[in-house]
This record gives structure tokens, C-alpha cells and sequence, in this order.
């Protein structure tokens, strides 16, 4: 079977080509901003120092050719013939990858994954369901992984290390877009008066693109599309112009027989130029990283039938140019806008600013959504995300992230001042990102798509041997500009380590300490203790047992609410979870204890909801599951416990709802709905709206009854406050990373999501110092 027979198994939706052409059109805006604004800098950063400028055209031939190889090999067949196909049900990105790994092979980090969790409908596997293979190179290679906790370790770091390198390039890509854009006013102006212009006037752009980034882009992402088309054009129009005026023969310059050319001539210099040439397929990431914002086909169409032509003849075009106009005097004038002819440069610069604004727009959204996800997956610190666009999924804004990407990117364009150097740092960002991709995409093809090892083994030699070479070119600038990503990745590394460290020991910790289920069953139905009218919510990260702070709460103040609901909130490595499947709820104990275990499930792109909505649909899943216990309603799934039936209730349509009024109104009359009512009006009138069912037991209604009582009584949440301390003999490293710089994060990172809207009067803090 050949490679591409494989990939049947993602999910294909029957779609219209009008919906498919609108798809790739909204595309070019959203995807190839960055990409297509790559002619501004790739000739300018190539020829800066490393290549002597001759009379001869071997060397601008040998790069145009390099050019035209590296485009066609890294964007169109590694990511659009391969790299798209292996999205996690239709989401792309670095992160993708891993999940794809953590859901073939038992390699998660996240401490509280369970069973129930493999039941979700996007957790397959393969077209063939959930079942994997039990023989074959793929099965070892998961037992492999499966046993050695170090390459578990090392395929997170592998991960977080592209995260981290997407962050970097949201600092870098906006730099020098932008200044390459701004730097065609060098021929408009004298050499002396642009140096004092060209730097004022790109971190004016700048800070008004992170500035506005608070509105979201949908307000003004109706004109990306039309701007990168109108870009692509111009500089394909151009191209043509070039090559047809200046020399109609460079297209001899595709053969790669020219880069064998170049590379024997300019031998050392010529290796170190391709961190310039690098810069061409900047952007290539995006293709996958957005995925789950259009479809496969779409994303194909545009880069196959509009971007790749019009970047090819761009190249070209510049080439041609170059090739009759040997004399040019200063390297800094070998750039995009010297190839532009002078009567139409003002409004190709012009057209150049909005491009690289756009570019620049996708990559800071790109930023925004990796650490959106690494936070979910445990590995960022809790930030406060803002969903500027209640229609267009994935449009999100983190405040503090935005400002830190605007001091780094306005001190990278300040501190560099000029195009190579930002290059050199920009390139060594793009190609450590890829080489991430080339390294899990290899264990993709073996674990997820069963393909022979030999297969992998040929996809990481030939795209890796490609990448390693372009990536050795960039290190060697280390101290040219390609410490910058290395700098933000070892930070950003650091602050992710430190975390997810602390997270995993506070999680060991309250598994260790927690109460057993027979402690509670001892003190009886009352709890030993006055049980007040009311919901008391306890957040627990555990999926299991009762945790130490509900102990140490009882212990202090010996009153609690009538129904109390044992809350976890967690992420699983899947990108969605549907609202069907969203709540997991158990009984802890027999009936008149009226305690439950609630585990709502969200992606790791998923958008949580406001706390009133999230009330309302906690509830109605409690009494879904309590009516469900007894009828057994068709549709539900059961997954056994250790310490109760836990039941997989969603928010269907035919499902119970729940109606909350603060007057008394008149009561809807219907003859396939029966409503259950409340005789207590209190603050709110509550009550259960049921689909028709079978009689329902006495035990049932009462306990229904009881839990609308509760609902109008009023929700508490409890929330536990964890001092997180190393134990003492601990060793200095592990005091550093617990007591200084876990114990730092925590105290200025957010709360918990759905604990950021609940009023303070009804929420409850339970302090506790947890020793690792």
C-alpha cells in the first residue's frame, strides 16, 4: 500500500467546492501572510556578508536555485503532500503531534488521565476504531517508549521546545516583517536621513499592531484575504516584469545543478548564506499549525494554484534583476524594493506594510493559541484568555503574553537595526520548529499510521538531512543574532519546566494525602457535621478519592451544604470534547449521603464556558445522572470506578433542562414535557424540565426535589490554596525550583478559569502547605 493510502483515516467532510473555494480563499489571509512576505528579506539577508558580490551570475543563479528547491521540498511536498494529513481530528501543530503520540502510546504527562478518558469519540485511534496492532516494529517502539520514562521526558521536551521556538518567532517574525516592509523608504530618502526614519517609523507599526490586538481580528480580518491576495499579485506582476524585461534565461537557474555551482565557488561562505536563503520558507509552519481553522483541500488549493506560483516568479523576478546589475555599490540596497520599478514603488511599499502587518497579525495569533494549549496541558502558567470572537473559533487574547511579545519584538528591532541580524535569528527559529515537526511526524508514521520503520527512517533522513543543513547554517550565527531564539527557548523552557514540576509533585502530593472513602462512610449520612441548604462545589484536581482540604475543612468549621459535588476539572489530550461527553459523574456513597464526583472534560482547544452557563449544565448533568441511575436512558455509558459508577452525561437537547426565573411566571403547558416543581420559591424558581420517560421512581423525584431545593439555596465553591514547599532535606536545586521559583509563578498566574467570574461572597478558600 503506498504512503498516501494510509492517511484515510482522517476524517473527510462532504464539502461543496464553492465552500472549499471560499475556505482557501479566507486562507491566504489568515495562513500565508507570513510566507508570502518573505521576498521583502530573503535576497537582502543572503548577500549581506557571506557571498563577495562578482560580475558572473553563478552565485545569484545558485540561490534562486536554492530558492526554488527549498520551497518546493520543505512547503509542497513535506507539509502539503505529508505533514497536513497527520492533523488530530482536523486540529495541526506541534502540539497535534504530541497528542497523536500520547493517544497511541501511554507516553501523557497529564497526572490525571483516566480510562473513562479513552471513550471519547476523538480519541480514536485509526480509521479502524481504538483497537492498535499487537505485533510489528510499531508495537515495540511503543513498549519502548512506553517502558523508559526518559524518552517519555524527551518527547515532552521535544514538544515544548517547538512551543517554545513558535513563541520566539512571534517575537521575531513581526521585526523584521515589518522593518523589511518600512526599509523601502531607503530609496526614497538619503542614506543619513533614512537610518534616523526607518527604526521610528516600524516601532510605530508595531506597538499599534499589539495595541489593537485586544479588539481581535475579526473585526478587520475581512480585509486580510484581499490584502495578501493583492500582495501576491504585485510581486508576481513584478516578477514577470523583471524577467521578461531584464533577462528571460534565469529560468536555467532551476536546475539544481546550479547549487552544486554555488556551493563549490563559494564554499564556506555559501554554507553560511543559507541561513539567508532559510528565510524563504518562514511562514511553512502555519500551513500546519492552522489547520483546524480551514480543511486540508483548502489549505492545498491556495498554496498550490496562488502562493507557490507567485513567490516562484517573485524570486525569479528579483533574480533577473540582479543578474544585469552587477555595480550596485551597497549591500543594504540589495533588497526587494531595488528590483521594484521606481514609478509604482510607493504604492507596492504601502501594499508591503499592510502585507507584513497581516503576516505579523498570524504569527502573534499562532503565539497566543500554543500557549493557550500548553497551558491546558499543564506545561504554562495559568493566564487569563480572552475569546474576542464568539464566531470564529480560535480567536483568543492573553493580555500579559501581548505585552511581553511587544517589549521583546520593539527590543529586538531597536537592538538590531537591520535585517541580517534578525534574520539570522528568525531563521534559526523557523528551522528548529521544522526540525521538531520532521522528529514527531517520523514517530507519527510509525505508531499512528503503521507504516514500516524503514518509511520513517527514509522521512527523517531525507527532510532532517535538509533541515540539519540549513540549521547548522543558522547556529553558526550565534553570536550574529541567532542567540536571540535560543535566549526566549532556554527562558520560556525554564518557566515551563519549573511548572510542570511543581504541578506533577502538588498532584502526587494530594494523591497521597488524600481521604479514604470509608472515613467518610463512617460518620453517617449527616457527615458528623450540620449539613446548611445549598450546592457546596470542591475543586479538586483528583479523579479519585476525597481530598485532604475537605478533611481539613470539616475538621475547622463543622457545617457544610446539603449536596455536596466533588469538582474536577481537567484537560485531555484530544482537541475537543463534545458537549455530550463533557461531565463524568459518579455517586460517593449511598443516596442520602448526597454526594457526588463531577469530572468535566475539556480539549486542549476547547473554550470553557462563563460560570453561569457552566452552573446550569453541572446541574443539569447531576440530575441527568440521577435520573439515568434508575432508567438506564439509552445513550449513556457507564465506566466503573474505584469508589462509585461514574456515568458519561452531556447537555443533550432531549435531556433534562433547567429553567431559572426570578419571578414566578406563568408554568409552560405541554404535552410531551412533564416539569418537576419546587413548592419553595427563595431567590430564584427553580425547576427541571424532563423529556417524556417511564414513571419515575419515588427515591428519584425526592432526591431531584432536593437538588432544585439546593440550587436555589445558593452554589459555594470551595477552592483549595495550596502552599507548595519542598520537604526539608531536600537539596538546593529542588528548593530553588519548588520554594523560589514554582512557589513565584503560582502567586502571579491566574486562578483557575471558571473561578475568575465567581462572585467573592460565594466562594470559600481552604489554605493548605503541601511538602514535596
Amino acid at each position: 500500500m503506498d504512503l498516501e493510502g494510509g492517511f484515510n483515516r482522517n476524517h473527510v467532510k462532504k464539502e461543496s467546492w464553492r465552500t472549499v473555494l471560499t475556505l482557501a480563499y479566507q486562507s491566504l489571509g489568515v495562513v500565508y501572510g507570513d510566507l508570502s512576505t518573505s521576498p521583502l528579506y530573503v535576497y537582502k539577508s543572503t548577500f549581506a556578508e557571506d557571498i563577495q558580490h562578482s560580475e558572473t551570475n553563478e552565485e545569484i543563479y545558485g540561490v534562486l536555485s536554492f530558492v526554488f528547491w527549498t520551497l518546493t521540498l520543505v512547503p509542497l511536498l513535506k507539509y502539503v503532500f505529508i505533514v497536513l494529513r497527520a492533523d488530530d481530528n482536523g486540529e495541526g501543530g506541534t502540539f497535534a503531534l504530541y497528542s497523536l503520540l500520547c493517544r497511541h502510546a501511554r507516553v501523557s504527562f497529564l497526572p490525571n488521565c483516566q480510562v473513562a478518558d479513552e471513550a471519547l469519540s476523538e480519541y480514536k485511534k485509526d480509521g479502524c476504531g481504538s483497537q492498535r496492532p499487537d505485533t510489528g516494529v510499531g508495537a515495540r517502539v511503543r513498549t519502548i517508549l512506553e517502558k523508559h520514562r526518559v524518552l517519555q521526558r524527551v518527547l515532552l521536551i521535544l514538544a515544548l521546545i517547538g512551543a517554545c521556538m513558535v513563541i520566539g518567532d512571534g517575537v521575531l517574525t513581526p521585526a523584521i516583517s515589518v522593518f523589511s516592509a518600512v526599509s523601502g523608504l531607503e530609496l526614497s530618502m538619503s542614506k543619513e536621513h533614512h537610518k534616523y526614519v526607518e527604526v521610528p517609523v516600524a516601532c510605530i507599526i508595531l506597538v499599534c499592531l499589539f495595541a489593537l490586538q485586544h479588539y481581535g481580528t475579526h473585526r478587520v480580518g475581512v480585509m486580510f484575504a484581499p490584502i495578501v491576495i493583492t500582495w501576491l499579485l504585485c510581486i508576481s506582476a513584478i516578477g514577470v516584469y523583471n524577467i521578461c524585461y531584464w533577462n528571460p534565461h534565469v529560468y536555467q537557474a532551476l536546475s539544481p545543478y546550479y547549487m552544486y555551482k554555488f556551493l563549490k565557488k563559494t564554499q564556506r561562505g555559501g554554507w553560511m548564506s543559507l541561513g539567508g536563503i532559510l528565510l524563504c520558507i518562514t511562514g511553512s509552519e502555519a500551513m500546519f499549525a492552522d489547520l483546524g481553522h480551514f480543511s486540508q483541500l483548502s489549505i492545498k488549493i491556495a498554496f498550490t494554484s496562488v502562493v507557490y506560483p507567485s513567490l516562484i516568479l517573485a524570486y525569479m523576478g528579483q533574480a533577473a534583476y540582479l543578474s544585469q546589475h552587477h555595480n550596485i555599490e551597497s549591500d543594504y540596497r540589495i533588497g526587494f524594493y531595488v528590483s521594484v520599478p521606481e514609478r509604482i514603488r510607493w504604492p507596492v511599499l504601502a501594499i508591503a506594510i499592510l502585507a507584513a502587518v497581516v503576516g505579523s497579525q498570524a504569527i502573534i495569533t499562532g503565539t497566543f493559541s500554543i500557549i493557550k494549549q500548553c497551558s491546558a496541558l499543564g506545561c504554562f502558567p495559568r493566564v487569563k484568555i480572552i475569546h474576542t470572537s464568539s464566531k470564529i473559533h480560535g480567536q483568543i487574547y492573553i493580555p500579559e503574553i501581548n505585552w511581553i511579545l511587544m517589549i521583546l519584538c520593539l527590543a529586538v528591532t531597536v537592538g538590531f537595526r537591520d535585517t541580517k541580524r534578525m534574520g539570522n535569528a528568525s531563521g534559526l527559529a523557523v528551522i528548529t520548529v521544522m526540525l521538531v515537526t520532521t522528529c514527531l511526524m517520523s514517530l507519527v508514521i510509525v505508531l499512528c499510521w503503521h507504516r514500516s520503520v524503514f518509511l520513517a527512517i527514509c522521512f527523517i533522513f531525507f527532510f532532517g538531512s535538509i533541515e540539519a543543513l540549513y540549521f547548522s547554517a543558522s547556529l553558526i550565527k550565534f553570536r550574529e543574532g541567532a542567540w536571540v531564539p535560543i535566549a526566549l527557548a532556554l527562558i520560556f523552557m525554564l518557566l515551563m519546566y519549573v511548572w510542570h514540576y511543581g504541578t506533577i509533585k502538588k498532584y502526587e502530593f494530594d494523591v497521597q494525602n488524600k481521604v479514604s472513602i470509608n472515613w467518610l462512610l463512617s460518620l453517617g449520612p449527616s457527615l458528623g457535621i450540620v449539613r446548611v441548604q445549598g450546592i457546596g462545589l470542591i475543586h479538586t484536581e483528583l479523579v479519585s478519592g476525597i481530598p485532604a482540604i475537605f478533611s481539613h475543612f470539616v475538621t475547622n468549621l463543622p457545617a457544610f451544604h446539603q449536596v455536596l459535588v466533588f469538582l474536577c476539572i481537567k484537560s485531555v489530550p484530544v482537541p475537543h470534547v463534545q458537549s455530550k461527553e463533557r461531565f463524568l459523574v459518579g455517586r460517593i456513597g449511598p443516596k442520602e449521603y448526597r454526594l457526588y464526583r463531577c469530572i468535566v472534560r475539556y480539549g486542549y482547544r476547547d473554550f470553557h464556558k462563563d460560570d453561569l452557563e457552566f452552573e446550569k449544565d453541572l446541574v443539569c448533568s447531576i440530575a441527568e445522572f440521577i435520573r439515568s441511575e434508575k432508567s438506564e436512558t439509552k445513550g449513556v455509558d457507564d465506566v466503573e470506578r474505584d469508589d462509585g459508577n461514574m456515568t458519561v452525561v452531556g447537555t443533550h437537547v432531549d435531556g433534562i433542562r433547567l429553567c431559572e426565573e426570578d419571578d414566578p411566571g406563568e408554568e409552560a403547558s405541554t404535552s410531551e414535557l412533564r416539569e418537576i416543581q419546587s413548592p419553595v420559591v427563595v431567590r430564584k424558581r427553580v425547576r427541571f424540565v424532563l423529556p417524556e420517560s417511564p414513571k419515575m421512581d419515588v427515591s428519584v423525584r425526592e432526591e431531584l426535589k432536593e437538588l432544585m431545593e439546593a440550587r436555589e439555596a445558593g452554589m459555594a465553591f470551595i477552592l483549595g490554596h495550596s502552599y507548595v514547599r519542598a520537604k526539608r532535606g531536600s537539596g538546593l536545586i529542588k528548593r530553588l525550583v519548588v520554594d523560589v521559583g514554582y512557589d513565584f509563578l503560582r502567586r502571579n498566574s491566574r486562578g483557575p478559569n471558571y473561578a475568575l467570574t465567581i462572585p467573592h461572597a460565594s466562594t470559600l478558600e481552604v489554605g493548605m502547605i503541601c511538602h514535596v
